[in-house]
């Protein structure tokens, strides 16, 4: 097998793996940047345009259904609003326009249709989904609120 036809028997069976954990096919172009210990797929990082165009803000998007579980459940206990009020908004803000300007940086020169805005998880400023934080985080990002989660969930950037 060459490396080519290897390389694209592992993105057809990394998109088949993911729209089986979404539960439905995830509307674009992506790459697995995050894995566990058995090689399936933790967190995505999503191009910036769905394939019908769509503009999709969230560039990096936690796929491991036990961990979503458990972000939910802290979601769920009022870890949004806790970690708003805990991390530094400068970083947080700092956070923001430092996910926004990679996920920009993908944009086509030129382009003119519709873009994709605001920063993690699709906010311009505060906490809306400690998902995408933890997502941003897992995949090396410098996100404050990433840290806090992965601190109440005992998180490490080693899977």
């Amino acid at each position: 097998m060459t490396p080519e036809n290897e390389a694209a028997q592992t993105a057809e069976a990394d998109v088949a793996a993911v729209a089986l954990l979404l539960g439905r096919d995830p509307g674009g172009v992506f790459a697995v940047v995050v894995r566990d210990e058995e090689g399936g797929p933790m967190v995505i990082a999503n191009e910036p345009f769905l394939r019908d165009g769509t503009p999709m803000p969230t560039r990096y998007w936690l796929v491991d259904p036990q961990l979503r579980v458990r972000v939910g459940r802290l979601e769920a206990a009022g870890g949004v609003r806790e970690a708003a009020a805990q991390v530094d908004e400068t970083a947080l803000a700092d956070a923001h326009r430092r996910y926004a300007a990679e996920r920009d940086a993908l944009i086509p020169a030129g382009w003119n249709g519709p873009r994709p805005n605001g920063g993690v998880g699709g906010t311009r400023q505060g906490v809306k989904c400690l998902h995408a934080h933890v997502a941003w985080w897992l995949a090396g990002g410098e996100d404050p609120v990433g840290v806090w989660v992965a601190q109440r969930l005992e998180l490490s950037r080693e899977a």
